[in-house]
């Protein structure tokens, strides 16, 4: 049995694992998608599903007006006692001097919830994690983020005791680990093995200078060794091997003593572009989890099996049954059931009855026009991730705009400062019609322009489709489901990926998206309502 690399496919990057007697559990970031926090369960290592999104409430997570790539990063997932701890960093500011970054701690006696109120522990850096010691004490680890313009940045990791009977900090923090010199030591989480303490730390940027780096120590006040070599994990030196980014991971064990590392990974595509961040590509699918296993030497150090790069195929856990999942996203849904399929997601905030319903018109998903995807505060978008390079994604929607502020349909969508729509809306001189529309670092251009394409007065659904091509994808709209006609104009992937944002802002970490959005400038709130949307593997 293989394991086949990245296990999640589709934005799911920051991967915090853990085991649970014979299940196994990953957390990965989910920035500025609500609900927060992915959680898929495994029982052999190779086929994960995806069962929940604790940060469910608002109680929990509100990331009103966050900005792009802000809200959840790097979630940390622990099992002490019988008991599961959350830890959780809420990016309120992406660039500049400042990051402020809440870090939060959630505890919850079923994987399901619910979850406590959550505990503000502090906002000095992100990517916060819990470590349990075997003498009961417990310790937040996050990166220490230093605002001052004569340092740089990533300061190193910062450790400091949490009380769980106070639910608070206390003690004085202290410096744990500076890092080496490819800075930006970040992602820590510390493992007690025999007699050494472990910290796992990524380093070198999440690009594709990516890596993972081992430091160890026999007390956490004492200075922390580097293992010596080269990295644990990294990519960088391999630009056409199929995984790239590697790095930013954690450790588990399996209950027969084997070991192995669930870690960040990205699998680009090649493009012409000469202002390419890299000249290895680009990953419209975002930032994915990959794991390789672990072999000990002789002298208690860690290493990949098969080299620092990994591997895309890994030998699974030996004595493990193979476990497969039935699909629980459906190729087509129809909207029948009372809730949303958990794979799709709206931004920032959960949506209330009077911006979503399954019930306003059975069998349709309804959204009542808001604000336009370039808000961060109140989108009536919801979505799903790329989780492949080749799909067809299509709806069917029945929507009577009035105005040009009006409109809804089709989306990909990277940010609020990169997306397409294939929508429809509303002309002065032809009424309602077909337009397509992409928005390209900010600047938004129609393709049809002043010749949208009118929609017939007898047609009560209008069906929209997208089809991804690797590197290229394009609209096409009909109707009466079966007649085809495709938007003359090639979009292009790459645009939907971090390495294009990266290229002019800071913050970029997330992937594309695929989805339905409706919008009214008006404040008339008009409904679109759509009868199905299909997600389909080419």
């Amino acid at each position: 049995m293989k394991i086949q690399n990245p296990i999640l496919k589709g934005f799911n990057p920051d991967p915090s694992i853990i085991r649970v007697g014979e299940v196994y559990y990953i957390a990965t970031s989910t920035f500025e998608w609500w609900p927060g926090v992915q959680i898929h369960m495994s029982l052999d290592l190779v086929n994960w599903k995806l069962i929940g999104h604790p940060l469910n409430e608002k109680r929990l997570l509100d990331m009103t007006g966050n900005p792009d790539s802000g809200g959840i990063w790097a979630p940390d997932l622990s099992w002490h006692d019988g008991k599961f701890y959350l830890v959780y960093t809420d990016v309120k500011v992406t660039d500049g001097s400042f990051k402020d970054c809440i870090n939060y701690l959630i505890t919850a006696r079923d994987i399901m919830g619910p979850w406590s109120d959550p505990v503000e522990l502090n906002t000095a850096g992100f990517d916060a994690s819990l470590f349990h010691d075997d003498d009961g004490r417990k310790y937040l680890l996050n990166q220490y983020w230093d605002p001052r313009s004569f340092h740089h940045p990533f300061y190193g990791i910062m450790c400091t005791e949490y009380s769980e009977e106070e639910k608070k900090l206390i003690g004085d923090p202290w410096l744990i680990y500076a890092g080496t010199e490819e800075k930006f030591t970040e992602g820590p989480h510390i493992y007690k093995i025999g007699s050494y303490y472990y910290l796992f730390v990524a380093q070198g940027g999440t690009v594709y200078a990516h890596q993972e780096r081992v430091a160890r120590a026999k007390t956490l006040k004492d200075t922390f060794e580097t293992q010596p070599g080269e990295p644990f994990l990294t990519t960088i030196d391999v630009p056409f091997h199929p995984i790239q980014k590697a790095g930013h991971g954690s450790l588990v064990s399996t209950q027969t003593g084997e070991w192995y590392f669930a870690h960040l990974m990205g699998r680009p595509l090649h493009h012409s572009y000469e202002s390419a961040v890299d000249p290895r590509g680009w990953c419209p699918l975002g930032r994915e989890t990959g794991i390789q296993k672990v072999i000990w030497d002789e002298d208690n150090w860690p290493h990949i099996v098969g080299g620092h790069m990994g591997k895309e195929f890994v030998e699974a856990p030996m004595g493990i049954q193979e476990h497969k999942w039935e699909n629980t996203c459906p190729e087509k849904d129809d909207f029948d059931e009372e809730r949303l399929n958990i794979y799709f997601q709206s931004l920032r905030i959960p949506l209330p009855d009077e911006v979503i319903s399954l019930k306003d018109r059975p069998g349709h998903l309804r959204l009542y026009g808001r604000q336009s995807p370039a808000s961060t505060f109140t989108q009536a978008h919801i979505a799903r991730r790329w989780q492949h390079f080749s799909f067809d994604a299509e709806t069917k929607i029945d929507y009577r705009p009035k105005n040009i502020q009006q409109f809804a349909g089709l989306t990909c969508y990277y940010n609020t400062q990169n997306w397409s729509m294939l929508q429809v809306t509303w002309n002065e001189k032809y009424g309602r019609v077909i337009d397509a529309v992409s928005t390209d670092l900010g600047k938004t251009f129609s393709v049809y322009g002043e010749n949208p394409v009118p929609v017939p007065e007898n047609a009560p659904y209008v069906y929209l489709k997208a089809e991804v091509r690797g590197i290229e994808y394009r609209y096409s709209y009909s109707f009466d489901g079966s007649n085809w006609q495709q938007v003359p104009y090639i979009f292009d992937s790459a645009k939907l990926s971090d390495e294009y944002i990266k290229a002019v802002y800071d913050a970029a970490f997330t992937g594309a998206f695929v989805g339905m959005a409706s919008v009214d400038g008006l404040g008339t709130r008009i409904p679109a309502d759509f009868d199905y949307f299909i997600y389909k593997e080419r």
